[in-house]
């Protein structure tokens, strides 16, 4: 199962450009930041805000791992720029970042997109996100990064393409636990995670009742 995109994975890079052992960041944008699931036995210390790049992220992935809510993923087409986070990885081996990452969404390192300075490797679907993170990771003195590299589902998964409306209209098809998940998952989403379609629930009475309880 997959759970839709929430992280990436930087290895820093000192003043002096050479790789400070042990120092691998997670960058966060949805669950990642309340649930770290398998990955809380590979981090340390706490989550530092707004550091990341700004990435286009949306609420357009329905994803298994949360019961079939919409999971907020990186899309080029629906999403909007937003900032964010980071915290430490108890990892010094990007490789091992990979495996700890895929572990934990559920998923193939082959969807694990990659980035080393150090090393040459550049590996996403997507160039644009390639080159923001490229230019994000030499701006910080960042060496390496790896990130969750799953495109949305929406139209796959429901035969017609993703606007504000269709989510809305997905996420009221929803009940039970399927429902209280996507409650919990977007509620909990950080608050710089601010898509069109966070901004549209938080006008629709009927899941402001929801979300009360």
């Amino acid at each position: 199962m997959q759970s839709g995109f929430n992280c990436l994975i930087v290895a820093v890079w000192n003043g002096a450009g050479r790789d400070r052992m042990g120092q691998v960041a997670i960058i966060g944008w949805g669950s990642l930041i309340w649930d770290l699931d398998d990955l809380a036995a590979r981090v340390s210390g706490p989550w530092r805000i707004e550091e990341g790049p700004e990435l286009p992220l949306e609420f357009t992935r329905i994803s298994p791992k949360r019961k079939n809510s919409l999971a907020v993923c990186i899309d080029e087409r629906h999403g909007t720029l937003c900032k964010t986070h980071i915290i430490a990885s108890s990892r010094a081996d990007c490789t091992e970042a990979i495996l700890d990452l895929a572990k934990r969404e559920r998923t193939d390192t082959q969807n694990i997109g990659a980035l080393c300075l150090r090393t040459g490797i550049r590996k996403s679907i997507s160039p644009r996100i390639r080159a923001t993170v490229d230019a994000w990771a030499k701006s910080t003195r960042w060496s390496c990064a790896v990130w969750t590299d799953i495109g949305s589902n929406f139209e796959e998964e429901q035969g017609e393409p993703f606007t504000v409306a269709a989510g809305i209209a997905y996420l009221r098809s929803l009940k039970g636990e399927s429902l209280t998940e996507a409650i919990r998952y977007i509620s909990q989403a950080p608050a710089s995670t601010d898509t069109p379609l966070r901004r549209a629930l938080d006008k629709e009475e009927w899941w402001q009742r929801e979300v009360a309880g």
